[in-house]
């Protein structure tokens, strides 16, 4: 697998890659937005680590750039830590966010996290069929990957994936961020739990329609989320 290391600092990015090549990934690096560019679109990647404050083309507007193409992961690794930053990044597709100074260690857990295959949700038979929310108008396909909502897909991130396919595994129990954590994302996901109210957020926006305003997913004030529709099925 391959990691387009994007970071304008040379030392910072040797870093990532020396660490990210010990554990067998190939990569690749850009000091530059625009290079970033010119790289993804030459040679592609399988997961992106992206600092914000770069030249010539800023990592938001990479970030926004890539994510109009292509679901692959996206890790904001920035010196802008703040709340505001962390759910800016996040709601301009960014799948998770490490704030300078880092732990390279963590970073990496992060990096295996996002590419760890879905087993959480996977069927365990080839051809399973998808799971039906909604009356049936949603479709949760586990071995495509792949959200849709009256048989067209839904462009969503693999965590929102994860997470909406975590909620229709059992559609009557209300899930707790720090459980949808530990579920979709992976126990070694080591992010804030507040950012599932984000990922939730960007699907609700994604599924929402006249009389199902929030994409129906409900919040149960207090304990967490869950599906609005109990008629989930096999």
């Amino acid at each position: 697998m391959k990691i387009l290391i994007v970071e304008d600092e040379p030392a910072i990015a040797e870093v990532v890659a020396a660490y990210a090549q010990r554990e067998g990934y190939e990569t690749s690096w850009a000091p530059d937005g625009l290079t970033a560019m010119a790289l993804w679109e030459s040679e592609g990647a399988d997961l992106v680590v992206l600092d914000l404050m770069l030249p010539k083309l800023r990592g938001e507007e990479v970030c926004r750039r890539i994510r109009a193409r292509s679901q692959v992961p996206i890790i904001m690794l920035t010196a802008k830590g703040g709340e505001t930053d962390v759910v800016s990044g996040l709601d301009e597709g960014a799948n998770d966010y490490v704030s300078k100074p880092f732990s390279p260690r963590v970073l990496m857990a992060r990096i295996r996290a996002q590419l760890r295959p879905a087993r959480e949700v996977r069927p365990k038979s080839e051809g399973a069929a998808p799971l039906l929310c909604a009356g049936g108008r949603i479709e949760i396909d586990l071995e495509r990957v792949e959200l849709r909502k009256d048989g067209t897909p839904i462009p969503v991130t693999r965590s929102e994936f994860l997470i909406f396919s975590t909620l229709a595994s059992r559609p009557i129990r209300t899930w707790s961020r720090d459980e949808i954590i530990r579920t979709a994302l992976g126990e070694d996901y080591e992010g804030f739990d507040r950012t599932v109210d984000t990922y939730i957020k960007n699907l609700r926006k994604k599924l929402a329609e006249p009389g199902h305003e929030n994409g129906w997913i409900r919040t149960v004030y207090g304990f967490g989320y869950r599906l609005d529709d109990a008629e989930t099925q096999p």
